[in-house]
């Protein structure tokens, strides 16, 4: 899972990077991706020395992520309509949103099969 979060980070950089010069450096509220990014890789660095501590603020700060761009994704009906006031941010949104509901799905899931693993091992011991 550190591998998947520095993944993510780096891709949620290039994101927010992609955005802000494609808005011509208008409003450095496109680099929120990056900045998103730019904390999580923190916390998949931290991952990689203790994965419990680094995953888990990953996870935390990807859902607080996807509700803050959440806001913007409900603008989806607009763009669709060619009514939307910032296209690009509802954009850029909605691939963060998506990026990161994705993450959070496969951190859950990693959580639910070591959280099994651990089971099966302790009651594996038990039996012996």
């Amino acid at each position: 899972m550190p591998r998947v979060t520095i993944g993510l980070s780096i891709v949620l950089i290039a994101v927010g990077a992609i955005a802000y010069v494609a808005t011509a450096f208008a409003s450095w509220t496109a680099l929120i991706p990056a900045i998103l990014g730019a904390v999580i890789l923190v916390c998949g660095l931290i991952g990689l020395k203790n994965q419990k501590l680094g995953i888990h603020i990953a996870l935390v700060v990807a859902i607080l992520g996807i509700v803050g761009a959440g806001m913007n994704v409900m603008q989806i009906g607009a763009l669709i309509a060619g009514d939307a006031e910032r296209p690009a941010a509802v954009v850029t949104s909605i691939i963060t949103f998506v990026l990161l509901i994705v993450y959070v799905i496969m951190g859950v899931r990693s959580f639910i099969a070591a959280r099994r693993w651990k089971n099966s091992a302790q009651a594996e011991t038990a039996q012996q």
